[in-house]
């Protein structure tokens, strides 16, 4: 036993929770992506689970980049503080439901000896939207992404998600065992329908003899997740450190708030995830278009013009009073264009996301919200657009939101300083923008971005005026001016 970790569990035994289960069962889990959400969400309700149902669901992390997840997690035994920030102040509890990170780039072959285990019984993921190798633009498998470009050329390669999905698969069938089910956990539309889709497409160009069996034998259930969980910063040690008494650089914060809503569907059995609050339904899909558009499309909305705007974090654009004014006008009209959402009264879930996102003690940056925008206005902005624009509602709240996402994609802050779009397709943004200044051709331009803007709204003069208009005031005025236009309703 290392010397951090016994320090760490002698600090936190006088002091906060820590679990009681046995953490040497078996690990019946491997989760691809161990980042702080997962750390905040999925790790917390296998963590609660297995406090009041014990089993053996331990989770093996495997990182498919950077080793960080592994640096701070292995010397402590997965073991870390989860830092839960309210108005009320902070609360520290130990998660143990990780027994270790591997890293794929290190040695391949550990992930994949995981993965083929048999007590592996659920394979689980939080990428990011970019992470899958979906191409924007047609749907399907993007053959140009980087990890799967590689693992089509090389068979012996693994680096991508769907690589090790398939390849662990083949080896458990051709060994004569079950297989496991694969579960999404990003904010993908459908996201057990798109990976199954994905990992098949995988499937039938670098391993066609293994697709009967996918298609007919590996379940790949949908699910919605929500927790604000801001990237950890020294702030997050510091205090953590003053909470349990040691170092933890594995520490990280998030909000009281938690959901998570799944499709019960599992081909070999699945933690009692009930027991941390997730609920098991036949459809997420409602749920899923709920959190999309009022949650996260908010989420843009304030991140865009509130970068522009000077301020750093969401609890800073809630208390300017017009921006805010704006959030919730957002929150609404994206409520309007859904259908009822079953056991969830919708006005009460609005007045919820306005305190979350108001929370002082939640340091959730605009930029980090910022980011991969072309991957998240589909399914944000776009769909309930089009909706509203079919049922003749008020496009007021998407046609802002896009014009503040086409001048954050100017890469220019108003002072002039220069940042970085962190998006995967900012230099061809970059490119079709060069040398244009005006809000007609800038707006022509971006809406012709192909894959991302469909023919419903490219071919709107009602849509295309809404967004030149917002996009002239904010080059003109600034976007203060442009929030304090729109938020009168001028």
């Amino acid at each position: 036993m290392s010397s951090r970790r016994l320090k760490y569990l002698s600090a936190v035994a006088k002091s906060v929770r820590q679990p009681r289960y046995d953490r040497n069962g078996a690990s019946g889990i491997v989760h691809i992506g161990v980042g702080a959400f997962h750390k905040a969400h999925q790790a917390v309700y296998t963590d609660d689970a297995m406090e009041k149902s014990g089993g053996g669901w331990m989770i093996t992390g495997v990182s498919l980049r950077s080793p960080e997840a592994a640096d701070a997690l292995n010397p402590q035994k997965g073991l870390y503080t989860l830092l839960t920030r309210g108005p009320e102040g902070t609360s520290a509890r130990v998660v143990g439901s990780i027994r270790r990170v591997l890293v794929a780039p290190n040695d391949p072959d550990l992930p994949l000896a995981a993965l083929v285990k048999a007590e592996t019984k659920i394979v689980s993921l939080t990428i990011t939207e970019k992470g899958y190798g979906l191409d924007p633009k047609t749907g399907g498998l993007d053959r140009n992404h980087p990890a799967i470009a590689a693992d089509l050329a090389d068979r012996e390669s693994i680096q991508s998600a769907l690589g090790f999905i398939v390849s662990a698969l083949h080896v458990r069938k051709a060994a004569g065992l079950p297989p496991f089910t694969v579960l999404s956990c990003d904010n993908l539309p459908s996201n057990g329908k798109v990976l199954r889709r994905l990992v098949l497409e995988f499937a039938a160009a670098r391993d066609r003899a293994i697709v009967s069996h996918i298609e007919n034998e590996v379940s790949f259930p949908s699910t919605m997740v929500d927790r604000i969980t801001p990237a950890s910063t020294d702030k997050t040690f510091a205090d953590a450190e003053a909470l349990i008494g040691c170092k933890d650089k594995a520490a990280v914060e998030t909000e009281p708030f938690s959901q998570w809503i799944i499709e019960d569907d599992f081909v070999g059995g699945r933690p009692d995830w009930e027991a941390g609050g997730a609920v098991f339904v036949k459809d997420v899909a409602p749920y899923e278009k709920m959190k999309l558009r009022m949650l996260n499309g908010t989420h843009s909305m304030l991140a865009y013009a509130g970068f522009i705007a000077g301020h750093q974090y969401v609890r800073d654009v809630m208390t300017d009073i017009a921006l805010a004014r704006l959030v919730r006008r957002h929150i609404e009209a994206a409520s309007r264009t859904l259908d009822p959402v079953p056991g969830v009264d919708l006005a009460r879930y609005a007045d919820e996301l306005v305190e979350r996102f108001a929370n002082p003690a939640i340091a959730h940056q605009t930029y980090q919200i910022a980011m991969d925008g072309t991957q998240k206005l589909p399914q944000r902005l776009v769909e309930p657009a089009i909706i509203a624009l079919k049922r003749g509602l008020p496009l007021d709240a998407y046609a802002f939101a896009v014009a503040a996402w086409m001048r954050y994609v100017l890469g220019t802050k108003e002072s002039g300083e220069k940042y970085s779009l962190r998006d995967p397709r900012e230099a061809e943004i970059a490119k079709l923008i060069d040398g244009v200044s005006d809000a007609g051709s800038i707006v022509d331009r971006l809406l012709g971005l192909s894959g991302l803007f469909p023919e419903e709204l490219t071919g709107s003069e009602k849509w295309r005026g809404a967004v030149k208009g917002r996009l002239e005031m904010m080059l003109a005025k600034g976007m203060r001016a442009a929030i304090e236009k729109e938020s009168a309703g001028q």
